[in-house]
């Protein structure tokens, strides 16, 4: 199946790469709109971590399904966009080792106990800096840069204004993050993006590798990356200061080295910021926009862009193609609000 003109996406986050190569990978022209900014997809450890993310969040056990769902769709979704999936153990040490143990069982997550830890298999994780480089090497000449200053619907196609330029569009997808609403958006659609809050995070990058595999606790994470290890992470709502701040890389590391049991050390970390959105139930936006033929949301996964980027692209996909709602595409339905 094709589509002409092309489906327009308007980001490249996460939740905006992966929508658009499920999109390609399915036969459908696509252009996306890169902004060409750093931006939380990259400021991110990459946790593709159903059950540690539920667990600590005590979340209910159909939002616990939506999460292993999405994390079940990863090993395919990696192969075919050169993504290296790693597979490793994830634990959490200190506070309270028996309640995230109760809460992992109780959930259906495949968990042991181990001394004065919980460990479990069922989490995996990516590197953002390669993959969303691969992904874009998968698009190819389909991620253009540019800024969109504003959209426009008429009869069937959708006009997209990016700098001098109008591109016209078969279907356009908002996978903005916690952007500003783009100028022209219906409404309904314009006042969902409005609603999106902001929430600042922090994550330190170090070069020597502190753990083999995920380690939670109390206050943070340690986890491996590339040759090194990244340490984090803070949920700042309200807040789009992407500026690192000294006291927060402070508190993290000493979280982190209570969670690790280590006497602290002194290394040298860069620290880095980023802004994500959340919908009002934290859960993302996926699939039809209100009110508004031709426009479709990838927006607001909270934490968990990652683990879901390729739930919430299988879900725009097939509201693209006009297909049944599935169970998932039903509880991420932006028209819920």
């Amino acid at each position: 199946m094709t589509t002409s003109p092309p489906i327009v996406i308007i980001g490249a986050g996460v939740l905006g790469l992966c929508t658009a190569f499920e999109l390609q990978r399915r036969g459908h022209a696509v252009r996306v709109i890169d902004p060409g900014a750093v931006n939380a997809s990259l400021v991110a450890a990459g946790m593709v971590a159903p059950a540690m993310e539920a667990a600590i969040d005590n979340v209910p056990l159909e939002q616990a399904q939506l999460f292993r769902a999405g994390r079940d769709l990863w090993p395919d979704f990696a192969e075919a966009a050169g993504i290296n999936l790693a597979r490793r153990p994830a634990e959490w040490r200190g506070g309270d080792v028996g309640g995230i143990e109760a809460r992992l069982s109780t959930l259906g997550f495949a968990a042991r106990r181990e001394g004065d830890r919980v460990v479990t298999d069922e989490d995996y994780q990516v590197e953002p800096a390669q993959a969303v480089p691969s992904l874009k090497k998968s698009l190819g000449d389909a991620v253009v840069q540019g800024r969109v200053s504003g959209v426009d619907h008429s009869g069937n196609l959708w006009r997209v204004f990016v700098g001098g330029e109008t591109i016209e569009a078969s279907a356009v997808v908002v996978a903005t993050g916690a952007a500003d609403a783009v100028a022209g958006l219906p409404t309904a659609a314009h006042d969902l993006v409005a609603a999106i809050q902001p929430i600042r995070g922090q994550i330190g990058v170090i070069t020597q590798a502190l753990t083999p595999h995920v380690v939670r606790g109390p206050g943070a994470y340690v986890a491996p990356m590339a040759d090194g290890s990244v340490v984090g992470a803070t949920m700042e709502p309200g807040s789009r200061d992407t500026a690192p701040d000294a006291a927060t890389g402070e508190r993290l590391m000493q979280a982190a080295w209570r969670v690790l049991n280590q006497t602290p050390e002194l290394l040298e970390i860069e620290w880095r910021a980023g802004v994500r959105g959340a919908s009002a139930d934290g859960m993302p936006m996926a699939g039809p926009a209100p009110d508004a033929e031709g426009l479709f949301f990838a927006l607001a996964p909270r934490r968990n862009g990652w683990l879901l980027g390729p739930l919430v692209a299988m879900i725009v996909a097939d509201a693209v193609e006009g297909r049944a709602p599935s169970q998932e595409a039903r509880a991420l339905d932006p028209r819920r609000f």
